[in-house]
This record gives structure tokens, sequence and C-alpha cells, in this order.
């Protein structure tokens, strides 16, 4: 049998004597490595200094919201408004000590989330 050029594939210890038929024959595109994934596009100063004004805002209208009901409900004003007056039913669930700690529990979620936010922002 005629000996036939080895591809990249094959070995220089082959054997000649297998059929070309055997043999595996690939395209050169086939073996290079995979193209290099392409960077993320940079922000520009202007998306950024938008993304650090959002998260300000963020922090200061949860500390604000979070201080609000936390302090809020053990005041005069959480029973006595004019809202209330008009509802008897409602002033007396408003007015519980559970509903009045569930609203001061929440505002101390919302200042935890705000800070927790500033702390672990990153551009």
């Amino acid at each position: 049998m005629e000996n036939l050029p080895l591809t990249s594939v094959e070995s220089s210890s082959s054997d000649s004597s297998k059929p070309a038929t055997d043999r595996v024959e690939t395209p050169a595109g086939l073996l290079d490595r995979p193209p290099e994934p392409i960077p993320p596009d940079e922000p520009s100063s202007l998306q950024l200094w938008l993304h650090r004004t959002s998260v300000f805002l963020f922090v200061l209208v949860s500390a604000v919201a979070g201080v609000l009901l936390l302090i809020l409900p053990w005041t005069p004003n959480w029973t006595d408004n004019y809202l209330l007056l008009t509802y008897p039913s409602l002033r007396t669930i408003v007015s519980n000590g559970f509903f009045r700690g569930f609203c001061s529990g929440l505002g101390l979620l919302d200042i935890w989330i705000g800070f927790w936010e500033a702390l672990h922002y990153h551009e």
C-alpha cells in the first residue's frame, strides 16, 4: 500500500496498513481555540454618576422613611389625625400596640436595607 501523508490529528507512529477511509481529516478551524469573550463596555462617566446618584437617593429615602416608621407610630399624631377621626374602627386597629410595633419593625428593616445597599455599593 502506498503511504498517505499524515493529517494534524494523526501521530507519526500510525500504521500505514490502515485503509484511507479510517483516517480523520479535520478542517484547520476545528482545532483552533474558541474565540476570546468580548469584554463588557466600560460605563460612561454620565452613567456612572447616574448610578451613584440613584444609590444615594435610594439610601436617603430608605433612611428617612425608616426613621419616620420607627418614631411616628409612638407619637400622638399617629392616632389623632383627620383621616382616622372619620373611621373609628380603623383607629382602634392603628392604635393597637402590635400594629405600632409592626410599623416600627418595618422602619428598622427599611433603615437596614438602605444602609446595607450603601455598604455594598460597588462601581
